[in-house]
């Protein structure tokens, strides 16, 4: 079987002088990747490990650098999914852990549930041994302060943020997320997000939500990135398999699920997948999102937008 992986690091408008960084961080989490794919390893240690780089990195937003709430702290979304009897876990609304995506691994691995939330999943991530560590850089913590005071306060807060998010693209969150299938045909994905920025305490978004931003399937592995409202309403990493599924090929597939994220609700989204045969393909409906990908023995690809 032919190897292959697609990481992307958030849909959005990056800052300006953040291209370079955004690339380089691409890349080295694609290294991660590739070594363990290469070398005969699983696509699901693949993709959390893609995954773990980005988390680790705070220029993305996820783990240490994920966007602040509303209230000030983070709230951390995080999936992974094999297609291997379609296993999944994840955690929602989870604060103070370095890597969520471990710990949705883990609640795949160690429990009979899927999905873990806010203070059960952190309860849950403390006896698997993940300790305390704060998320908040003093760059995300400055953000927030400059946003808080455009944004004010009040009942309506929740229809600001929407408006201010709008009128500055620039400060949406973005998400990373990692999808990969390894030589004995197994496809995985992980995706893990600090969510939207200045949300509302308690949000959850497409993330941890299987068939939405997270999903794998015998046939293909798709992770989302984008305002994960759309992504949860479209059920849009189901849509590219069942598409693929019925025959279409994965370009064909992305490329349809994208128009329809447009014609129903102008969504500023994004979606990568790799389908059986290590095919990549990345699509998205905002000026920027870093990606980066390779296939079989091909060498690693790493840009800010589709060509």
């Amino acid at each position: 079987m032919t190897i292959g992986l697609i990481l992307h690091g958030g849909a959005g408008s990056w800052r300006v002088g953040s291209e370079k960084d955004a690339i380089e961080g691409m890349r080295l989490a694609a290294e991660a990747g590739r070594a363990i794919l290469s070398t005969g390893g699983s696509a699901l240690d693949a993709a959390c490990a893609t995954v773990v780089i980005l988390e680790d990195n705070p220029i993305f937003n996820a783990g240490t650098g994920a966007v602040l709430n509303f209230d000030g702290f983070c709230e951390l979304d995080a999936a992974v999914m094999e297609s291997t009897s379609h296993r999944a876990g994840a955690v929602a609304a989870l604060q103070r852990v370095k890597n969520p995506i471990l710990v949705a691994r883990k609640v795949m691995e160690e429990t009979d549930h899927v999905m873990l939330a806010g203070e059960g999943a952190l309860r849950f991530a403390r006896a698997m041994g993940f300790g305390d560590h704060d998320p908040v850089t003093p760059a995300r913590l400055a953000d927030w302060k400059e946003k808080r005071a455009k944004l004010g306060d009040g009942e309506g807060r929740g229809l600001k943020v929407r408006r201010f998010l709008k009128d500055h693209p620039e400060y949406a969150g973005g998400t990373v997320g990692a999808v990969c299938v390894d030589r004995a045909g197994v496809l995985a994905a992980a995706t893990s997000t600090g969510g939207v920025t200045m949300k509302l305490v308690g949000r959850v978004g497409d993330s941890p939500l299987v068939g939405a931003g997270n999903y794998a399937t015998r046939d293909v592995a798709v992770s989302a990135t984008g305002t994960g409202e759309f992504v949860m309403r479209s059920l849009a990493g189901r849509e590219v398999a069942e598409r693929v599924a019925r025959g279409e090929s994965l370009e064909a597939a992305m490329t349809a699920v994208m128009d329809l994220l447009g014609r129903d609700y102008d969504a500023d989204v994004g979606l990568i997948a790799v389908d059986r045969h290590g095919v990549p393909v990345a699509k998205h409906r905002t000026r920027d999102m870093p990606h980066a990908f390779f296939s079989g023995d091909g060498a690693i690809t790493a840009r800010m937008r589709v060509a």
